[in-house]
């Protein structure tokens, strides 16, 4: 009954349009709770999820925000075995004298009360901080191509993926997704050549939606020339077959995330950064420099494919040094303002 249940929870969800990865999760999480209670639906309380809570919080240390998607599929998976137009409490009450009722309430899960629940400790990149990452994997692919060891085209690979991760503003999935294909001229910007513009096809979706696509322009000049000699020179050396991928790998048609992030992390711990620097740090440091740099906030909100500006309010960390030069650009405008006579006046 409970295998069945489960089976056709998964099939309404994915009725929904929601990402197979997405019910995969939410029927782990419901799955672990069953586990965890030593019991089937029909028999769950509201005790056994405060109890199932308790050890995720305290024992497993979990984040705040993965704890609240498992008590949501807890309570998605109640609404539906509870719903009359299934007819699962009938069943069970046939079955086993008892029915499945909904155990997740408002009293006993975690409030949704803010947008941003990342770890405070989550930050961009300062430009100091970039540069010396940046040298740092550079100068690996020379360290191990003067070795001889065949590992410094995939560290080159890296090297330049993460370079356009920042370059664009890219999430890991974006960045790892990208094609051939997806750069071309900007006809406002002639001086990037063949990499003006680059479609993201693969955005973060909504839910029940298709990944977004969206447009990033480019911004800066260096980006088309670390692109070109990549492409031109040295893709070709990790796909020999041709395949479509900007990133391939020696034994798959694209570079994984496990090696992007492992990557990154090992360049991260060797120049003793801060823990909670990550790949994302790239897209946190991008709308960050941009923003410093003068750019109107409107244009980043679009560059990085944001509904909101108040989402790319959350990744901008300017640094104290701009925050003092804009309060003192200000004040000297309202200064001067204050100090020149007005027509009227004259």
């Amino acid at each position: 009954m409970f295998a069945a249940m489960i089976e056709g929870w998964a099939s309404q969800q994915t009725a929904r349009n929601l990402a197979a990865g997405t019910v995969e999760g939410r029927v782990r999480a419901v799955r672990a709770f069953a586990r965890h209670a030593e019991a089937y639906p029909w028999a769950w309380t509201a005790a056994m999820v405060d109890d199932w809570c308790t050890d995720l919080r305290a024992v497993r240390n979990l984040r705040r925000s993965t704890l609240r998607n498992y008590q949501e599929a807890v309570r998605l998976f109640c609404a539906y075995t509870t719903d009359p137009a299934y007819g699962w409490a009938q069943r069970c009450e046939q079955e086993f004298g008892s029915h499945p009722v909904q155990v997740c309430h408002e009293w006993n899960t975690a409030v949704h009360a803010q947008q941003a629940e990342s770890d405070p400790g989550k930050r961009a990149f300062t430009l100091d901080e970039l540069q010396a990452f940046f040298d740092h994997a550079d100068e690996q692919v020379s360290r191990i191509r003067a070795a001889g060891r065949k590992g410094w085209l995939p560290a080159f690979r890296d090297a330049v993926l993460f370079k356009v991760a920042y370059s664009y503003g890219l999430r890991r999935r974006e960045v790892r997704m990208l094609d051939l294909a997806d750069f071309g001229r900007n006809p406002h910007g002639p001086e990037f050549s063949d990499y003006g513009v680059c479609q993201v096809r693969f955005g973060k979706a909504s839910k029940g939606s298709p990944p977004k696509r969206r447009s990033v322009l480019t911004v800066w000049t260096w980006t088309p020339e670390i692109l070109d000699e990549w492409v031109s020179d040295f893709r070709l050396l990790l796909a020999p077959d041709g395949g479509p991928a900007l990133w391939p790998s020696e034994r798959a048609p694209r570079v994984a995330l496990t090696q992007i992030n492992a990557r990154f992390a090992t360049y991260r711990d060797a120049l003793g950064l801060d823990q909670a620097l990550d790949v994302h740090a790239l897209r946190r440091s991008y709308v960050t420099h941009l923003i410093e740099d003068g750019y109107d906030p409107l244009f980043v909100q679009q560059q990085v494919g944001h509904e909101h500006a108040s989402t790319t309010a959350i990744y901008t960390c300017v640094s104290s040094d701009f925050r003092t030069r804009t309060l003192r650009r200000a004040l000297d405008q309202t200064l001067a303002a204050a100090l020149t006579p007005t027509e009227k006046a004259r």
